[in-house]
């Protein structure tokens, strides 16, 4: 079951690292035209800034879901490091339960908003305002999945093997 659990954390890891660096890239070239269109042709995009925006969004929300798995977030490795090792692995599942409470909390409370705003139309894109709420829930599922692959591997003793290796 935990070989499943990290296979399948360990490809929608890289898929979303995949989704991100594709969204990072898109955030270039977009920013490029809005400034292309604004200094040499005297006529910025008006899709362009709302466009990176959400983008940014789905960008940042993926990679901190990434860097949960690959354990790139802050995890108060000082603290850990100073404990005895006998509560060095409580203190490691403690930081791993609330890593994944609050992505639930997050995933939550981003469903709840993108549902309230749901209606509501981004002018320049035509989008749903809710769409750029959606990371906020994918990431947010996705930390509390990855950190439940943590507690699971701190338990058996082992390791989660970043997704980039």
């Amino acid at each position: 079951m935990f070989r499943a659990l990290t296979a399948f954390n360990a490809t929608v890891s890289r898929w979303c690292m995949f989704a991100a660096v594709t969204g990072l890239m898109g955030i270039v070239i977009v920013v490029a035209l809005q400034v292309f269109g604004r200094y040499v042709l005297n006529d910025t995009p008006t899709w362009a800034e709302s466009t990176a925006l959400v983008l940014i969004l789905y960008v940042t929300m993926l990679g901190a879901a990434v860097g949960v798995r690959d354990a790139g977030h802050i995890g108060l490795e000082s603290l850990l490091i100073l404990a005895p090792e006998a509560l060095r692995l409580k203190l490691e599942i403690v930081i791993h339960v609330l890593v994944g409470t609050f992505g639930l909390i997050m995933a939550w409370n981003g469903a709840v908003l993108a549902e309230s705003v749901m209606s509501y139309k981004i002018p320049t894109l035509g989008l749903s305002e809710g769409f750029n709420h959606i990371p906020l829930v994918i990431a947010g599922a996705l930390i509390a999945l990855f950190s439940l692959e943590h507690i699971v591997a701190l338990l058996r003793g082992e390791e989660v093997i970043p997704s980039w290796h």
